[in-house]
């Protein structure tokens, strides 16, 4: 499968690099090529030659999935940069945090309580399938579940039964089992998944590490 990933970060890269091992042909989009191709992403991609770099827009033209993984606060002008014509029908993961750091640490949300950026998202491009899921835990147990010890939990939100089945079975292909994948519903759940991460911060903080996540006891 193409996979189209936005954002060069260390989400997108891992990311990414999860995808590509899992034989998928991969396409990062930045909105600076040459800027990118030579500062921090330099050494991991040549660790990773067979990952591609290019712009936003020639990662959603190749991407038969897309992965939103950009910093929360330029999501909407990456994917404009992306072009709605290329998203157009296209399944688009948003794994990103409205997280605004202006102000210091901290970050409050830029965006809660009566929508998300995934909504946002979704409005902007309404004839895109945006489907919020892993944005509640830190990039590493993203692809590998595992590194925390029994069972915990992966949540999915969108409007599209069949995006949220696809993404359900890209999620188990990185590990997950399917009765830890938990289905919140339709797009508004983003708001919920995403004003966790006040709560995941200060967690991060208290026990000085990322590798936190929920467990659902029922």
């Amino acid at each position: 499968m193409k996979i189209g990933v936005f954002g060069s970060g260390v989400v997108g890269q891992t990311i990414a690099g999860k995808f590509a091992d899992l034989g998928h042909s991969v396409t990062i989009g930045t909105r600076d090529v040459a800027k990118t191709g030579q500062g921090d992403f330099a050494g991991w991609h040549r660790a990773h030659p067979i990952i591609e770099l290019a712009t936003f827009a020639d990662a959603a033209r190749y991407g038969e999935i897309l992965v939103n993984a950009t910093s929360g606060m330029g999501s909407l002008e990456a994917l404009r940069l992306a072009g709605a014509a290329n998203l157009k029908g296209k399944i688009l993961m948003d794994i990103s945090n409205p997280l605004d750091f202006s102000k210091g640490m901290p970050p409050t949300l830029s965006v809660c309580n009566d929508s998300s950026l995934a909504e946002k998202i979704q409005s902007e491009f309404p004839d895109m399938k945006v489907v919020k899921t892993l944005n509640t835990m830190t990039a590493a147990l993203m692809v590998n579940p595992s590194l925390l010890p029994g069972d915990h939990n992966v949540f999915v939100g969108g409007n599209d039964e069949g995006a949220k089945a696809e993404v359900t079975k890209i999620l188990e292909s990185f590990g997950w089992k399917l009765e830890n994948v938990i289905d919140l519903g339709d797009i508004t759940s983003a708001r919920g998944l995403e004003m966790y991460l006040p709560l995941w911060l200060r967690l991060y903080g208290s026990l000085q590490t990322p590798m936190i996540n929920i467990k659902v006891v029922r």
